[in-house]
């Protein structure tokens, strides 16, 4: 059974109080005058296994983004705009100052909050080189030095009561998914391995061995991973460090000879076998400690991309048909329980965790659940407006007619990932929200039809979504897509459709997310969400080259009251009818006749 969604947090303000102190002793006794304390773990992950989510055992605070700083005299927590209300939910805002994690951040507050002569401690598996050249930029203002400790003060204060390792077993993820073999995986990527004159490269991101290795684990909620380290030769030769406990029978003969299973501890001698050798190393992917220990070794470290994330995110024609099954799939899903806000929660105006409970339900019974993709957002009213907003018993409230409810949810199937957000009316909306919606709509619908030449990035394409809310005034302050993995993880880089600059062009079999919105702070959010797949290049009639362009892959209506049908173009008109025609033509003949009787009123032409 997949792991429900909870909402009594595990996690409260008082955990500050009761492990700041501990920290502090443990600080003091290594000669520390603070300690930094980043959400990331040992493997850079977005969700932690709770052995390593030191942030809230620290703080309280369980967002997937974040930091903090212990200094012996004042405490700061760090988030960025998603968590403003959570933070102070969770954490204890006398002992901890809240600031912005972008805006300064972390380095701002050692410039100004260090003393001169102080040492400020850090662990060098938990932070990335770059990351860790701005604080001992920002520690050397202030006249303080950084200093690297293991065992990490947290972890000793930490002791007993921390969580064993997961030791979920790793299981083969077979050709009927994957849609190509492991050893025709490692050739490939070591051939570009040798392109770039290195003779291995040094791969420390899960998803990359779960993709590489044609496996797949439960070390992380959400994300089917096995934490896990990996040495790739250019020759496809490679060896996989992981904990013998999760070894199944059957996985040594699935990875085959070219494959070496050993142990974690015996990482740092296999990185003194590279002595001589040139090795590619992610900065943004893996910590510093990486990078020392490979220097140490007298290995030539080679700063680069991780060499799997580009074929990865470029999906073959078995893993994007295996994207549409899973969506179809979901689509009967989302139709029951869009069905069900529209007749019964309309009416019963239940609370927002009884909205998660009843979609996950829906999810679950497909029989082909295996998790989340991530914990459902369910923004009823003024909580649509906040983004990346998560229920919980203290914040959640009730449907209220005449307001709007925003609901974000994914999915975990073996064949695929998916992540689609929906903004319904709970009774009759106001103008503005109809008008707004209809602007997000319009930009929603721009990016959906784009074509575009090779070569195109997505931050080129960011505009089209934006564009009819520029046009009144209006923006939204996330980006507007993201990368979603095979049944890995719903963020999946390197390619993504954002203002901020990507370099990365769009090519075909990438799957991305189309999700511009509006939020208006303390009345209601708008977002409307679908996956999309980038196309095989086409000539266009008269045309002179050929154009890339999307396919849509979510299957689900878009709420029609909210649409003001004069706000749309003839093109923009026919392309929403031409959707929830497909939505209807697929997705009906997979529900009851009750949900099919609504769900071609849901997709009637406008």
């Amino acid at each position: 059974m997949p792991m429900r969604q909870t909402f009594d947090e595990t996690t409260d303000p008082s955990f500050g109080r009761q492990h700041a102190p501990l920290i502090r002793q443990a600080m003091a006794l290594q000669g520390l005058d603070g300690f930094v304390i980043p959400h990331e773990d040992e493997y850079q992950n977005e969700y932690l296994p709770a052995a390593n989510d030191r942030l809230a055992w620290a703080t309280g605070f369980t967002g997937s983004a974040g930091a903090a700083v212990l200094l012996k005299d004042k405490a700061a927590i760090f988030v960025d705009g998603r968590y403003t209300l959570q933070v102070r939910d969770q954490v204890d805002t006398e002992l901890f100052e809240v600031r912005d994690l972008v805006e300064g951040g972390v380095p701002a507050y050692l410039a100004a909050e260090a003393k001169a002569g102080w040492t400020i401690g850090y662990d060098p598996k938990l932070h990335s080189p770059d990351a860790l050249e701005r604080l001992r930029t920002a520690a050397a203002t202030a006249g303080a030095a950084l200093k690297p400790v293991q065992p990490n003060p947290l972890d000793t204060a930490w002791g007993l009561a921390r969580p064993a390792q997961p030791q979920a077993p790793v299981t083969p993820h077979p050709a009927q998914f994957s849609g190509e073999d492991s050893a025709a995986k490692r050739e490939r990527v070591g051939k570009s391995l040798a392109e770039q004159g290195a003779d291995a490269a040094l791969i420390t991101s899960p998803a990359s061995a779960a993709w590489l290795f044609n496996i797949r684990g439960g070390d992380v909620i959400r994300s089917p991973l096995p934490l896990s380290q990996t040495i790739l030769a250019a020759d496809g030769t490679a060896r996989l460090f992981l904990d013998p406990a999760k070894v199944t029978p059957d996985l040594p003969a699935w990875l085959g000879n070219a494959v070496t299973l050993e142990p974690p501890e015996a990482l740092a001698g296999a990185l003194v076998d590279l002595t001589g050798q040139r090795v590619l190393v992610d900065p943004a992917e893996s910590s510093a400690w990486f990078f020392e220990a490979l220097e140490r070794a007298g290995a030539t470290v080679v700063r680069g991309a991780d060499p799997t994330a580009l074929p990865r995110a470029c999906k073959n024609a078995v893993e994007i048909e295996g994207a549409r099954q899973a969506h179809i799939r979901d689509g009967g899903a989302l139709a029951r329980f869009l069905r069900w806000v529209a007749v019964d929660a309309v009416r019963d105006l239940p609370g927002e965790p009884d909205v998660v409970r009843k979609l996950e339900g829906f999810r679950e019974a497909t029989g082909a659940l295996k998790d989340l993709s991530f914990d459902t957002i369910a923004g009823a009213g003024p909580n649509g407006a906040i983004v990346h907003y998560r229920p919980t018993q203290r914040l959640a409230r009730r449907l209220e007619t005449g307001t709007l409810l925003l609901v974000d949810s994914g999915a975990q199937y073996l064949d695929g990932t998916t992540d689609v957000t929906r903004t319904v009316a709970i009774g009759e909306a106001a103008p503005e929200m109809r008008q707004r919606f209809t602007l997000v709509l319009k930009g929603h619908l721009a990016l959906a039809r784009v074509r575009f030449p090779a070569g195109t990035t997505g931050s080129a394409l960011d505009a089209l979504a934006r564009t009819p809310l520029w046009a009144c005034g209006l923006d939204f302050d996330h980006g507007t897509g993201h990368g979603v993995g095979s049944y890995l993880g719903v963020h999946e880089g390197p390619q993504r459709i954002s203002k901020l600059p990507n370099t990365v062009a769009l090519k075909p079999g990438m799957i991305v997310s189309n999700e511009p919105g509006y939020y208006k702070e303390g009345g209601y959010g708008i977002r409307i969400e679908n996956l999309q797949v980038v196309t095989e290049p086409v000539m266009i009639n008269g045309g002179e080259r050929p154009m890339l362009g999307f396919e849509t892959l979510t299957l689900a209506p878009i709420d029609r009251a909210l649409i003001v049908v004069d706000m749309l173009t003839p093109e923009e008109h026919a392309q929403i009818n031409a959707y929830h025609g497909r939505v209807l033509s697929v997705i009906g003949p997979t529900v009851e006749p009750d949900v099919r009787a609504w769900l071609e009123g849901a997709c009637a032409p406008l």
